[in-house]
């Protein structure tokens, strides 16, 4: 049905929320037609065309992350000459290649895959223990303890602490839109969490931590403020983005039966699949940089201390990019053009082959188990200015 009237562009991008219109993906979509380049009523800059997004992300001269990446970052920083440094999200040239490299080896596809197995054991032990005779909240029993498991593995995080390592794993997500006194409260506790384990004993030799202990930058061991700015990182790389991943793949293949069953009836399409997912679900809408200087976007003047934010949904929706079926979900689209799910240029998401390799041997044991799966109500949805993913899903396993 065609509107008789273009929708309200007059919308706000830092209260939590905005994600979660019943007409988002109609928003993005005139957005796209009407006003690629969008002033917020907040005063941010909305990028939501797919070249847009991707020109912004390889050109860090002209666009920052220096002075803050999430849309309400407390280290957003407008007139900042110089760049935090407490997290890689937040370092631009040269020094974000320096600080990316002490990791990189532990994330390349190769070293990922020799985590199959155990990746493969994890996703194993939490299907066995879903009960099958009621419906289950599948957020809580299946998508948060899979990538838990498999970057607390990585860190070196005992059993017995695994509960916590995803409490404080979600203050990460959650404080970007807390107040500054809940903010405080929460990442400090969740400091005390991480020190002590960056402090204590290593057990293993070949762990994240142990690895970064043993880094050194510019001649110098890294400190205990540098680590934990890794692992906060990768905290996200390797649980947020998986978590949401998997949920939301889940809740498209039971809202699609038709691509279910396709999926199901060739399980070589589930690569793919799973980047259709990927661009589908999208489970980080939005990072943003800072204009360094006077420029323009689109042939849109932007000046030098103007936050743009790139809406990663938006440009995975691109019509122009992913043709005219954009707006549908197909586990048989074509691997290219490639989806913005995980940024682009220098601050690709890190966890990207993690993230790919959980989600493929996921969905390869859950529709063996599962096929006939159903969602079982509406899910709760996270109010977010950086997510976009079910909080409570509701699944019956059998129909």
């Amino acid at each position: 049905m065609i509107r008789s009237e273009p929708i309200d562009l007059d919308f706000s991008l830092a209260t939590p929320g905005f994600f979660l219109r019943p007409d988002y993906a109609e928003v993005l979509g005139e957005l796209r037609r009407r006003s690629p380049v969008h002033r917020t009523a907040d005063g941010l800059v909305a990028i939501s065309r797919y070249e847009d997004v991707r020109s912004i992300s390889r050109d860090p001269a002209r666009f920052v992350s220096g002075r803050g990446v999430l849309i309400n970052d407390p280290l957003r920083d407008p007139a900042g000459a110089g760049q935090n440094t407490f997290s890689i999200l937040h370092l631009d040239p040269p020094l974000h290649a320096t600080y990316r490299t002490l990791v990189n080896r532990q994330f390349t596809p190769r070293a990922v895959d020799r985590l199959r197995d155990r990746i493969r054991q994890v996703v194993t032990d939490v299907l066995d223990a879903v009960p099958t005779d009621r419906a289950v909240d599948f957020v809580d029993t299946v998508a948060a303890p899979i990538p838990i498991a498999v970057i607390a593995e990585m860190f070196g995080v005992p059993v017995s602490d695994r509960a916590l390592f995803r409490r404080w794993s979600d203050a990460v997500i959650e404080s970007t839109d807390r107040s500054d006194e809940e903010r405080a409260e929460e990442l400090g506790q969740m400091a005390a969490f991480l020190m002590d384990h960056i402090d204590s004993p290593r057990t293993e030799s070949n762990d994240l931590l142990s690895l970064l202990r043993s880094c050194s930058l510019d001649g110098r061991p890294l400190n205990r403020t540098e680590i934990m700015g890794f692992c906060l990182t990768l905290l996200v790389a390797g649980n947020e983005t998986t978590r949401t991943l998997i949920a939301g793949g889940v809740e498209a293949l039971g809202r699609h039966p038709d691509q279910r069953a396709r999926l199901l009836g060739d399980p070589g399409l589930l690569v793919g699949a799973v980047e259709e997912m990927l661009r589908w679900v999208t489970p980080i809408q939005a990072f943003g940089r800072t204009a360094a200087v006077d420029t323009e976007i689109a042939g849109t003047a932007v000046a030098e201390g103007e936050f743009v934010v790139l809406l990663y949904a938006s440009a995975n929706r691109d019509e122009t990019v992913f043709g005219p079926t954009a707006d549908r979900f197909d586990v048989a689209r074509p691997h290219l053009p490639t989806h913005l799910a995980f940024g682009f240029g220098e601050h690709v998401c890190i966890g990207a082959s993690l993230a790919r390799l959980e989600a493929r041997l996921f969905f390869e044991e859950w529709l063996a188990r599962f096929p006939d799966f159903a969602l079982d109500g509406p899910p709760a949805y996270t109010s977010s200015t950086l997510v976009s993913g079910a909080k409570v899903m509701p699944v019956r396993l059998g129909a």
